[in-house]
């Protein structure tokens, strides 16, 4: 599982017509944790940082779509 995403539990009103969403998530990218560049951070290959949009690993933060495990359950 991914630790940069977080999940919360919403209030249910009794009288909300709409069927409740028990659990709701939330990405915190890694750029908020990282106040200033640091001196020789690591570097991805060049290849590598193209595939994964980012020179630094410490700011790889991967894309997983919220309909991507709907799909899976179908």
């Amino acid at each position: 599982m991914n630790d940069q995403v977080r999940f919360y539990k919403p209030f249910i009103s009794p009288l909300d017509p709409c069927p409740p969403i028990l659990v709701k998530s939330y990405s915190t990218p890694p750029q908020l944790f990282i106040a200033f560049q640091p001196p020789n951070l690591p570097q991805f290959s060049p290849f590598e940082a193209l595939k994964y949009g980012t020179l630094w690993p410490a700011l790889y933060s991967p894309y997983e779509p919220k309909n991507a495990n709907r799909e899976e359950e179908d």
